[in-house]
Order: structure tokens, then sequence, then C-alpha cells
């Protein structure tokens, strides 16, 4: 069984290597090998995860069953809108798929952040498995854009939103 809980620097190696293993079974169908490496190595860097469990605003989470890590989540208040809660990542260890770890993972995020009115993320135009799992988990697409996650990464995706209930 997987509880979840706020992420630490502890648990680094174990996000990281969950992350290289989540976007090398996502994306190098639908963006080959070289790019997915490009994207671990800017995305996915222990710099990079480190700063996002170290952001004050952010909310970092982990699936932990006290033996490893079976899935990440985080999100952080939308910079271009406000009352907005972006959600970055969301990831299942491949071999942890279809276990509710995602879902329990949404579900807590959806809890992070009581001021938020929205949750919005961005999802890659050809990952049916995580538009079909938003979709179902009420987000609805809004939008579009030709550069997910950064600027100029090339890939599209849709923006996918959904009204949150503010608890404050």
């Amino acid at each position: 069984m997987y509880f979840i809980r706020t992420a630490s620097e502890r648990d680094l190696p174990a996000i990281r290597s969950l992350l290289i293993a989540a976007y090398e079974d996502t994306y190098i169908p639908l963006h080959g090998a070289e790019k997915v490496a490009e994207l671990n190595a800017s995305w996915n860097s222990a710099d990079v995860l480190r700063s996002l469990i170290k952001d004050p605003a952010g909310e970092f989470l982990v699936a932990d069953n006290g033996s490893e890590i079976g899935g990440i989540a985080y999100a952080c208040p939308a910079r271009s809108k406000p009352r907005t809660v972006a959600l970055v990542k969301l990831y299942v260890h491949p071999a942890r798929k279809r276990m509710g770890i995602g879902q329990a993972l949404f579900a807590e995020v959806e809890t992070c952040f009581p001021e938020a009115d929205t949750l919005r993320l961005q999802v890659d135009l050809g990952n049916a498995n995580a538009i079909a799992f938003y979709e179902a988990h009420g987000m609805q697409i809004v939008g579009r854009t030709e550069n997910c996650g950064e600027d100029e990464s090339g890939m599209p995706a849709h923006i996918m939103e959904k009204p949150l209930t503010p608890q404050i």
C-alpha cells in the first residue's frame, strides 16, 4: 500500500530514477530516445528536482510504500493566472501503473492549495493514456500550446483545466 507524503531531498535519487523510467516509457514512442534524454537532462536533473522540492510555494508529493516510491506529483501556483494551480508533474513508475497511485496523487494535489479555484496542466497531444486519465478526473481541454513545459520544447500539448472549490 502506498501513502502520499511530501517529498524531501533524501528522495531525490528515487524520484529521478522514477522520472527517467516514466519519461522513457511515455515519451520515447512519441518523440524518440534523443529528445527524451534531452528532456531528462534538463527537466529532471537533480538540481531542478531539488529546487522543486525546496519551492516554498509548491507542493512536491511522493507515493511511498516504505520501500519504494511508486509515483510523484509536483504542483505550484500558476505564474500567469491568479488562484490557479499548475500541475507540473504527475508520473507513476511504469511497473506500478493501474494501482491507484496516480489517482491518489491527483486527489492530494486538489487539496494542497485551498485558495485555488482552478487546476491547470499541459499534456502531450500524443499521450492518450494521460489525456484519458485527466478527463476521467474532471479535467477538460481548454486550449493548446506548441511548447509543452518550457519555452521552445517543440512538443505540442493540450492545456487542460478543472474548476476547484476554494476552501478558504
